[in-house]
Order: C-alpha cells, then structure tokens, then sequence
C-alpha cells in the first residue's frame, strides 16, 4: 500500500511539474483495481492515443469474445424457441422417431406435473371451504344456544305467572270452583257438553 501511494504521487507530480497527461493502472496481488487519470483527460481517451500511436488494438480480443459469446447465446435461444414450437405441436416433421419418443415424454411429465399441482390447489382450496364451514356452523351453535336460554327463561316466567294465576283464583271468596276437564283422545272429536254437566260459564276454572 505505500509503494502504490508513492506511485500516485509521483504520477500526480508528473500532471502537474511536466504539464503531462498521466494514466495509471494498478493491480494488487489479491486482484485489486486501482486507478489514476490527469484531470485534463480521460481514461478511455489516453487508451485510444495509445492505440494510435502504438499501432495496436487492444480491443479486438475482447470484441472477438463479445461476439463468440453472443453467437452462443443466440444459438441457445433459437434452440429454446424450436423447442416450445415442438410442444405446441409445430415443426415435427425433421424429428426421428427418438426424438418424437423424448417429446412425448416430456410432454407426459409436465402433464403429470400440472395435475399433481392441480389437484393440490383443489385439495387446499376444499380444506379452506371445509373449515369456513366448520367455523360458520360453531358461531350458529352459539347464537341458537343463546336463543334457547333467552327461551327458557321466557318459559320459566310464563310457568310462574300461570301458577300465580291459579293461586289467586283458588283464593278469591267468590265461591267459584276448580274443575278437571278431561280432554278426548288425539283424532277424536271433541263431544263435550259443559251444559249438559250443569256446568254454567262462570263456575269453571282450569286446574
């Protein structure tokens, strides 16, 4: 690190004693990139006036690799589009009877794939319903239970105030009198004859 700042330092002094363009290029033993330009240019434009007057052209390894590269990529890519063509059932005809096995197999496989995914996704989504249902069915559990009790109560008041109905009209001194009433049987028809009993109207009260 200090051999690499002294470098810088002459290479400023240069810029700046010499009135020169100065660029500098570093690499550390760990592969480490430093860098140092004249501030009255350019990296890019110091590389070219190299080229120039060197007679040299760095760029064209790099560009041959570019272009080998992109070749590759474009071969790839023309290969994956023959090869969604083929699945959508297009330019079959330059297959060998092997090839068209491998694609029919492919085919199965990503069929199966796409079941198995399916039938999952029915699987949660009936699993979801299932416990909606459950939940909703709980809370109608609740809200009927409550109900209920509400109803119970209601009965057990009606159930009091009849008793307290029958106690008053047993303890009133008008000489009235509590008679059973025997009811016909279920699908019967009624034949009853309170005045034939010599009931009247105002001597009757349910017991």
């Amino acid at each position: 690190s200090k051999r690499r700042a002294g470098i810088i330092k002459k290479a400023k002094e240069l810029t700046v004693l010499c009135d020169a363009n100065v660029s500098l290029i570093l690499f550390s033993s760990t592969n480490k990139f430093f860098e140092y330009c004249s501030p009255t240019t350019t990296m890019k434009a110091m590389v070219d006036r190299y080229q120039q007057v060197s007679g040299t052209n760095l760029w064209d390894a790099q560009y041959e690799s570019m272009q080998q590269k992109l070749a590759e990529l474009k071969e790839k890519n023309e290969k994956l589009r023959k090869s969604i063509r083929q699945r959508y059932g297009n330019e079959l005809d330059g297959l060998s009877y092997t090839e068209l096995c491998g694609l029919e197999q492919n085919l199965s496989d990503a069929l199966q794939k796409i079941r198995s995914t399916f039938v999952a996704k029915i699987g949660r989504s009936i699993d979801t319903s299932k416990k909606k249902l459950r939940s909703a069915h709980k809370n109608k559990i609740a809200v009927f239970g409550d109900v209920h009790e509400e109803m119970g109560c209601a009965y057990e008041e009606s159930e009091e105030d009849y008793e307290t109905m029958v106690a008053m009209s047993s303890g009133s001194g008008s000489g009235a009198q509590l008679f059973p009433i025997q009811l016909p049987p279920a699908g019967a028809a009624p034949h009853l004859n309170l005045h034939q009993r010599g009931y009247g109207c105002h001597d009757l009260r349910l017991a």
